[in-house]
């Protein structure tokens, strides 16, 4: 029986080699995401065993998983990081490409159930709204609804804001079959296998539905898969060809299935009308008013050790502007930061010895160094598109 150290290096190496696959392939999002698991996961540990061997390790591996995190997210490099001779180098992020270029429908289709509760979504309560009476009231009362419901759900807006948080909340709320593709994997992976695979997607989320289970396929970066394209191959229009006729096959309004296709975009603008009006709900996920930012600063900060003057009503409004994203970053960068004063002072071997408190300097400072991921210019683009083409 492992004990609870094992289990926790064990989710660790399964949170970073999830991400590494991601990350090799181009889902930026999704890579992210299993990032952030592994540096919780990582810290978790060293703060429940203070005095474990392999904790400088842990840190400096949390740290190279930020400092990627960054990278994807176009706020630095983005170069692999070397491998270091470590027992942990499995868990290293490269972005080696395959010898071919292609990859196999397996390996760019994640089927992992998410384990996400609407009450991780802190704040969007409209998008929440718009997203519940578009899937989950059909769920639980086909009845209720005698023109069916919409089966496209197209969520827009700024990296970074919960996009595909919400899709993953939503699949957890109606047990539902989860299927998830990165659209720019498809196209730069997939090559002349991409239609072909499209037609598979949808025909699995399709099967699914007919055999009384929920099935929700997520797109993310849509954009990349039925973007306009000025200089458009022969590929790629089959593909967005393949696209529109499998759409039309979901959202036929003849046949009350529960298959949803909910297509996440930073980029609402290079989408093509044909694309945009088989998206019958089409939902902006802003970036975090004060509110939100405050409830997203006290759950991320509910495990840390905070010094008693930590004002995160006045934290909350020096982040503004920045993305839900941003804000877990800078959290676990000021964990990381205490965190690394412990070793670095050589206290760390003492299994009594704690990081100090996070204090508002840190917060202060960590700001300082960083600049919210996105500009007050893209604000205004989002919701100039917002206003032409929400749909709620």
């Amino acid at each position: 029986m492992m004990s609870a150290s094992q289990e926790l290096e064990q989710a660790a190496t399964k949170y970073a080699m999830e991400a590494v696959r991601l990350d090799k392939q181009g889902s930026r999002g999704m890579a992210i995401t299993m990032y952030q698991k592994g540096i919780s996961t990582l810290l978790k540990l060293v703060r429940l065993y203070p005095n474990y061997g392999l904790n400088t390790v842990y840190i400096q591996r949390a740290q190279a998983y930020q400092e990627r995190i960054k990278a994807l997210q176009g706020e630095g490099p983005v170069q692999p990081i070397q491998p270091q001779p470590e027992k942990t180098e499995m868990m290293e992020p490269s972005r080696e490409t395959d010898t071919d270029g292609k990859a196999s429908y397996d390996e760019l289709v994640l089927k992992e159930k998410p384990n996400v509760s609407w009450g991780q979504v802190v704040g969007l309560e409209l998008a929440k709204r718009a997203i519940k009476e578009a899937i989950v009231y059909p769920v639980e009362r086909p009845d209720l609804f005698p023109l069916g419901w919409p089966r496209g759900i197209l969520l827009f807006g700024p990296p970074g804001c919960g996009k595909t948080l919400l899709a993953a909340a939503v699949a957890t709320e109606i047990d539902a079959a989860f299927v998830s593709v990165d659209a720019a994997s498809v196209m730069s992976k997939w090559l002349g296998e991409a239609e072909k695979n499209v037609a598979k997607l949808f025909n699995q989320a399709r099967k699914t539905a007919n055999n009384g289970r929920p099935a929700i396929l997520f797109i993310d970066e849509l954009d990349s898969l039925i973007g306009m394209h000025s200089n458009e191959v022969g590929g790629e229009t089959r593909v967005r060809n393949q696209f529109l006729k499998e759409m039309d096959g979901i959202i036929d309004k003849g046949r009350n299935i529960h298959a949803y296709v909910i297509g996440a975009t930073n980029k609402p603008w290079a989408l093509d009308w044909p694309f945009i009006r088989r998206f019958q709900k089409r939902i902006m996920v802003p970036l975090p008013d004060h509110e939100a930012r405050l409830s997203m600063l006290k759950l991320y900060t509910t495990h840390l050790n905070l010094a008693s003057k930590v004002d995160l009503d006045e934290f909350a409004r020096l982040a503004g502007g920045f993305s839900g994203s941003d804000i877990r970053d800078i959290c676990q960068s000021a964990h990381l930061r205490v965190i690394g004063e412990l070793f670095e002072s050589g206290q760390a071997s003492d299994k009594h010895a704690k990081p100090r408190p996070i204090s508002m300097n840190d917060f202060r400072g960590i700001l300082e160094d960083r600049k919210p991921s996105v500009s007050p210019r893209s604000i205004s683009s989002y919701n100039e598109w917002s206003e032409a083409f929400k749909a709620l």
